[in-house]
């Protein structure tokens, strides 16, 4: 009985070290993205606050498994194999909030989108389209750049004004349209109003005779914003003081679902 006894309690704390371990290896890979994708050793224990050789033993195991690899450099990156898991989380995301959509079009009459902030790129996951004759269409899977997006304004909102002239800088900023912002004051001061009013307007700035009108999803566990889209005629300013609040409900519904990790 005692033999038995010591067993259980040894499986019991190899449990327990296991569960520690798996936390703390995605704890480190959360702050590698946060940092930009690559990190050193060295910065890695000064923001977790763990000891250089626990680190570097889940490093070392990251890297095996692919998830993390090791530059010429000596400083660690995100791995390849973290895309294929990123692709899928992104298509299930898009799963998850198609009954969302669904319900901004049915109050709202226009096409719903949601669109995640991946890299230096807005990119579609999921859209419903309107039941109008006349209506917008946005292929999942698109990529635009920020700038001349209202889900684009929505996701930068919050960003910091320094990250986000960075962006900027490396994306250049293209028109789309003779309404498109071109400068970063620009866009800056369009992410102000954005901050005041809590939502996001493309007018015309992505593509002529349409408007777009956008909020991010408080808490989502990547960027992510939720839009409607329809004709300039359609999209009015009276109709933006309609459709923001439903806007605002439902980003704030599927905030919730997506904590719970339970679809609508």
């Amino acid at each position: 009985m005692p033999t038995s006894s010591a067993s259980t309690t040894d499986s019991a704390k190899s449990t327990t070290g296991g569960v520690q371990s798996l936390e703390r290896a995605f704890d480190l890979l959360e702050r590698m993205a946060d940092a930009g994708g690559e990190v050193g050793l060295s910065e890695l224990s000064a923001s977790s606050g763990l000891p250089l050789p626990t680190i570097h033993r889940l490093m070392r195991t990251l890297v095996a498994c692919g998830y993390v690899r090791q530059q010429p450099n000596r400083r660690y990156a995100l791995g390849p194999r973290l895309i294929r898991l990123g692709e899928s989380a992104a298509r299930l995301l898009g799963t998850w909030a198609r009954p969302y959509l669904a319900r901004l079009v049915q109050e709202t009459g226009e096409t719903a989108n949601m669109a995640l902030l991946d890299g230096d790129e807005i990119v579609y996951v999921a859209q419903v389209p309107s039941k109008h004759s006349m209506r917008m269409f946005t292929e999942v899977g698109r990529r635009v750049l920020p700038h001349s997006t209202g889900v684009g304004k929505a996701l930068l909102a919050n960003v910091p004004d320094a990250e986000v002239r960075a962006l900027l800088a490396r994306t250049g900023m293209p028109a789309a349209t003779e309404k498109t912002i071109t400068t970063p004051e620009g866009f800056l001061a369009a992410l102000a109003d954005v901050r005041q009013l809590g939502y996001a307007v493309d007018d015309n700035e992505q593509e002529i005779g349409v408007r777009c009108l956008a909020v991010s999803v408080p808490d989502s566990p990547t960027a992510a914003a939720i839009s409607i889209s329809g004709p300039a005629g359609r999209v009015t300013e009276a109709a933006t003081d309609k459709i923001v609040p439903v806007l605002q409900q439902v980003a704030g519904e599927l905030s919730e679902a997506l904590a719970t990790q339970s679809p609508a």
